[in-house]
């Protein structure tokens, strides 16, 4: 994608193109060189084939796994004290006790420089989003029995949330888990569809109905759920239009008996924590489809380097330089805001953050695949024929942009999340009001 001299434009984030960023300490930097070391020698010559064949092999998972290569997609802070039991101290270099947002931003831009989100989601996904909720609100128990083994890789897990009837619309879903007569189990019923990962998992954290039918969020909780080769559970892979490695999967669950023990945190409050997820899953979302719509249009632009037509080079046309200006805008504009954002998730204490960034998350999300689908369609319309062929030398640009919608839906699909961006703007906004004029020594009891 660059030069070793000088980079390809719009290959390469400013601060990686020799431009000064105040975002990045020297930890950031180091780490940055040592995870990009490690995936082009582990990860990035195989990504491609690996989308073809549509399975990531074992050995690359357990390459990850041997060199704590899982753990970055955990929400920063790290948990410490559990990573130390288990005599994990540091990442590439970076003691667990030091990593932070920005850590985090760098590995998923690392990830996703193949230019393809399938093969990191295999083996990263469920890390990233089905471990976070036993870890942030599950109780000592469940810690216990779970967590040793899903920090260390010997587990696969996965979140399942969406439904056949109930995607962006979590309040609606209808999968229940009711307590068998004794109240030492619940019993699960009910189907999910669109579940990344899930075909190979071991566990989900699910959400699940225990309330009653209609009683939308307030009836909403989570629980640990097994799959793979439980009994009652029935999976099959779902074929989609991109990421295909990504394990796309639609459950069954048939009388599925679990112990209570396996809830994560109190009954009901289901919603609250997968809305807390989701600001981890939109913001990684936006990290990565950045950098793919960068390998999308910084692939263009050395395509059209060399292309020639009408006798002279691609890049000679001032209607090509135009159309790829008009992508780099909008590429450059949102990574500045993804570097602000994450320095910003650095610095906040998570339960500000959580109030003050939940609403622009869901904007940099939609965002994000806005750009990308802008530099996708630039990228497949400059590589021509070549770009609408599924081999050659427009294969990678043919195979990101049937990655596009694949940005927009998952982890709240683009309208909805523009709306409840809005909403919740508005919604601080109003409450931060009603503080400010709330009469001297009144009091909210």
């Amino acid at each position: 994608m660059s030069s070793k001299s000088f980079p390809i434009p719009f290959s390469e984030p400013p601060y990686l193109s020799g431009l000064p960023s105040p975002y990045y300490k020297p930890t950031h930097l180091t780490f940055q060189k040592k995870c990009r070391a490690f995936l082009e020698e582990h990860f990035l010559p195989n990504a491609l084939e690996w989308e073809r064949i549509e399975t990531v092999p074992d050995h690359a998972y357990d390459t990850f796994v041997k060199a704590n290569m899982i753990l970055p997609n955990l929400p920063a802070p790290l948990p410490v004290d559990w990573l130390k039991r288990l005599e994990i101290y540091d990442i590439m270099g970076v003691k667990v006790e030091e990593w932070d947002y920005t850590h985090t931003g760098i590995y998923i831009d690392e990830m996703a420089r193949s230019g393809l989100a399938g093969p990191g989601s295999s083996m990263t996904a469920g890390m990233a989003f089905g471990v976070p909720p036993v870890i942030k609100f599950g109780s000592k128990e469940l810690h216990e029995r779970f967590l040793p083994d899903a920090l260390t890789g010997k587990t696969k897990w996965c979140i399942a949330i969406t439904e056949p009837d109930a995607g962006s619309d979590v309040a609606n879903i209808s999968t229940t888990a009711v307590k068998s007569k004794d109240e030492k189990h619940y019993i699960i019923n009910g189907t999910k569809k669109w579940i990344t990962n899930g075909f190979w998992a071991d566990y989900a954290a699910m959400a699940v109905r225990t309330g009653k039918t209609g009683s939308g969020a307030a009836g909403l909780s989570m629980v640990v759920c097994p799959l793979k080769g439980y009994k009652g559970v029935n999976m099959r892979r779902l074929k989609v239009g991109g990421q295909v490695t990504g394990g796309t999967t639609f459950i069954e669950l048939d009388d599925v008996q679990i112990p209570v023990e396996n809830l994560i945190g109190s009954e009901g409050m289901g919603m609250r924590y997968i809305m807390t997820n989701f600001n981890h899953e939109r913001l990684t979302i936006a990290v990565g489809v950045t950098r793919q719509a960068r390998v999308a249009l910084s692939t263009a632009v050395e395509y059209c380097l060399k292309r020639e037509a009408f006798g002279k080079p691609l890049m000679d046309q001032p209607v090509v330089r135009h159309r790829l200006a008009k992508a780099g805008a909008e590429l450059e504009t949102m990574q500045a805001w993804s570097d602000q954002f994450v320095y910003q998730m650095t610095h906040l204490p998570k339960a500000e953050a959580d109030i003050k960034l939940g609403g622009l998350t869901a904007l940099a999300k939609a965002k994000a695949g806005m750009v990308f689908a802008t530099c996708a369609e630039t990228a497949i319309l400059l590589f021509g024929g070549n770009g609408y062929t599924r081999s050659g030398q427009g294969e990678l640009i043919e195979k990101i942009y049937r990655e596009v919608p694949g940005s927009r839906i998952p982890g709240g699909s683009e309208d909805i999340l523009l709306d409840l961006a809005v909403r919740q703007l508005v919604k601080n906004y109003r409450s931060a009001i009603k503080t400010m004029e709330r009469p001297s020594g009144d009091s909210k009891l």
